[in-house]
């Protein structure tokens, strides 16, 4: 089966640079994939994909070594093993508050005896080779988010479940879930920067990956330099706009600035 390079370079120490798809487009793939990113993570939880636009864009990032993962919209069996039979390598699930849900989780990830999850890969055999089903249980990612206040409170229980490789943290739901403005970057003065650091350390004592969700590359490096294993920066969409929105503010301001020489 063909290694997971991204689960091999956290095991190695290695951090994980995560770009982030939201726009349903093999092009914007494409061209995300050709920028040196170690992985890209489809959304189908709050951009605009859904399986049909899903498959494609996998097809697409598997023209280049990057690996693919997706985030799913729910922890819900039949979209997370249909998911993976497309070939994606990993799997990050939203909203798992204790150890039931992370169990439920782990075992839609995985072959019995260890999981339930179905047996047809489909594109995963042509992705991950011949014998992707021998190898799938370990080699496939399985992330629980932790942005629930229930979750907050079960750190160990959910991070302690068999199977799970890590967990990915949510910044802006997390900050709802203890009462404070949704967004990235938080400040250190912030009760959401405390939990971070909290569940960071749960993660370490537990021994797996931890990972989060950055706005700017800045913040990104500040994270893993506390110790995070996997940082994402973004999203397509927002590098879009933001390049798009400079370009448009240097051209107009520089029109200003002629207009005003010709007074």
């Amino acid at each position: 089966m063909r290694i997971n390079k991204i689960k091999k370079m956290m095991t190695e120490g290695k951090p994980v640079i995560n770009g982030w798809l939201q726009i349903p487009s093999t092009v914007s793939a494409e061209v995300m994939a050709h920028q040196g990113w170690d992985s890209l993570t489809i959304d189908m939880q709050h951009g605009l994909v859904d399986y049909t636009n899903a498959l494609p864009m996998l097809q697409a990032i598997s023209s280049t070594e990057v690996t693919p993962l997706a985030r799913v919209n729910w922890n819900e069996p039949g979209q997370i093993m249909k998911i993976l039979d497309a070939g994606c390598y990993g799997v990050i699930c939203p909203m798992v508050s204790n150890k039931e849900e992370a169990e439920k989780f782990v075992q839609a990830c995985m072959y019995p005896p260890h999981g339930y999850r179905s047996f047809g890969p489909v594109r995963g055999l042509i992705y991950g080779g011949s014998d992707y089903a021998k190898h799938a249980n370990t080699e496939l990612l399985k992330f629980a988010m932790i942005e629930t206040k229930e979750s907050l409170e079960k750190l160990d229980e959910i991070m302690s479940v068999p199977g799970i490789d890590g967990i990915y943290i949510g910044p802006a739901d997390l900050s709802l879930a203890i009462g404070e403005e949704p967004g990235f970057d938080k400040p250190e003065s912030t009760k959401a920067y405390s939990e971070i650091l909290r569940i960071l350390e749960h993660a370490k004592k537990n021994k797996i990956f931890a990972g989060i969700h950055n706005g700017t590359p800045e913040y990104a490096l500040k994270m893993i330099d506390l110790g995070f294993n996997f940082v994402t920066i973004g999203s397509d969409q927002r590098a879009m706009s933001a390049g798009s929105k400079s370009i448009v503010e240097k051209m107009k301001g520089s029109t200003k600035a002629e207009e005003s020489k010709a007074y």
